[in-house]
């Protein structure tokens, strides 16, 4: 049986796009074997939203070439996309292929075994108008399952890349997306998450159809039980959307809307479609029809020009905002950005310096929020057995409204909808004691708190954000 090994970088996109590249080798008979083993293919999903993303891809690829010399080496993602002819320079290379006609992969690496001839098969992604079909069927993971719905960006912010290797914004029909939602629900799942590149822009580019439309129509699939959105912009949120949020049952009480920064004239600079007092109303607007809900954020810190004053300034905006939490990311210059060029670039030392103030009030506002629901009961999706101690009869899963809680349970509950009362507040997670299960049982009100959420850390986000680890170890 022939046999194929994958390596991501990057965003949940890519993720999503490895799981569905795997589906494609599956069904032609391929074996799936660790990065570290041998194998006939290896699959680099490149990332570049970063000049370390770049450097990142290009040690993986040598190191696939090291492992296995015979195999066919293919590279795809927005650092093959961008840069082709930098990744067909690598000896050892056959095949780039960037983030479109990955349905053609298969074809291409049976010609490359038949004639060892390497091939560049990226093309120009701005010309590219159509969604490409990719469908993840299962993931490891039984209690959520992913949904992509949306590619590209048409926003150029001064930061980010991303239009350049992904393309401009391009939806998934509707028809093909509520198909797949009732799939996944067949196959066992009851939240799906919608992702996408600039997720809140699905649907630019279709004829009187909206995200708030797509919603409707996946809030009345039987079994359903959960709706979230990987992210959304501030200025996407309109009143078809606030309408969703306040009257369907299933969409959850938490909204990843990134904010980037808290002074105006950063913002400006950032090429950012809204003002902080837009920011701030668009909150206000949100919080009145779904009391409670739970909004956290990412920031990029120390943008070029940023001074002590602006960033003061930023800080106490999102003090008074008061999110759930917040991904904070220095600001890192990315080649080929507008910004990379800009003059007064800020000093790595303050950036850190500042970095670290804003995480230290993330810490307090996640606390702050946690604490007003000790004592309440929540549903919880148990995800997992508890990590922080292993075997101990506790589970882990997260309310809607993104509160993380560690309760008393088997690993038999994992999937299912439990009644859990919260009974101490922690940073990153909560303590909670299980009242009842409610596998099976019909939705109750809005006001009972019977949605259930958990935040993964938004492609677009990692994307504009332009540091992934960063981020990582601020959700650990």
């Amino acid at each position: 049986m022939p046999s194929v090994a994958f390596y991501t970088l990057g965003c949940k996109v890519n993720f999503y796009d490895t799981e569905a590249i795997w589906q494609l080798f599956k069904n032609e008979g391929y074996e799936q074997v660790d990065f570290e083993a041998t194998a006939d293919v290896y699959l680099i999903n490149t990332c570049t939203v970063t000049n370390t993303g770049d450097k990142k891809s290009r040690q993986i690829i040598r190191r696939a070439v090291r492992r296995n010399p015979d195999a066919v080496i293919a590279v795809t993602g927005c650092y093959a996309q961008t840069s082709p002819a930098e990744i067909m320079a690598i000896p050892g290379v056959d095949l780039v292929i960037g983030t479109q006609d990955r349905e053609k992969i298969m074809t291409f690496v049976d010609q490359i075994h038949a004639d060892r001839q390497p091939v560049n098969a990226v093309r120009n992604i701005m010309k590219t108008r159509e969604f490409e079909e990719l469908d993840v069927p299962d993931f490891a993971e039984r209690t959520r399952a992913f949904l992509k719905i949306q590619e590209g960006c048409n926003n150029f912010c001064t930061f980010c890349i991303i239009p350049w290797s992904r393309g401009l914004s391009r939806s998934r029909e509707a028809h093909s997306v509520v198909e797949q939602a009732k799939q996944l629900v067949t196959a066992g799942y009851k939240e799906i998450v919608l992702t996408g590149i600039h997720t809140g822009g699905y649907g630019d580019d279709l004829d009187n159809y909206r995200l708030s439309d797509l919603l409707w129509d996946l809030d009345h699939i039987e079994g359903l039980e959960r709706i979230r959105i990987s992210s959304i912009e501030a200025s996407q949120i309109d009143e078809a959307m606030i309408d969703v949020l306040n009257r369907s049952t299933k969409m959850c009480r938490h909204l990843h809307i990134p904010l980037q920064a808290g002074e105006n004239s950063v913002l400006k600079r950032m090429r950012r479609k809204y003002t902080t007092e837009e920011f701030a109303a668009k909150i206000k607007r949100i919080r009145e029809v779904m009391p409670g809900v739970a909004i956290t954020t990412d920031v990029i810190v120390g943008f070029p020009g940023e001074t002590d004053e602006m960033f003061e300034e930023g800080f106490r905006f999102m003090e008074e905002l008061g999110f759930s939490e917040m991904h904070v990311f220095p600001y890192s210059k990315r080649t080929g950005t507008p910004a990379a060029r800009m003059e007064d670039q800020v000093d790595e030392e303050l950036k850190n310096e500042r970095v670290h103030k804003l995480i230290d009030l993330s810490e307090r506002m996640q606390l702050a929020y946690a604490e007003k629901y000790v004592g309440a009961v929540l549903d919880i999706i148990p995800e997992r057995d508890y990590k922080g101690a292993p075997g101990t009869g506790l589970v882990m899963g997260y309310s809607d409204n993104y509160i993380q809680v560690v309760f008393n349970g088997s690993e038999d509950l994992i999937g299912k909808l439990c009644r859990v009362k919260v009974t101490e507040a922690g940073v990153n997670e909560c303590r909670g004691q299980l009242v009842r299960v409610l596998e099976g049982e019909a939705h109750a009100l809005r006001g009972s708190e019977t949605h259930s959420f958990v935040l993964e850390l938004d492609n677009e986000q990692d994307q504009q954000a332009a540091v992934h680890t960063k981020a990582e170890a601020l959700r650990a």
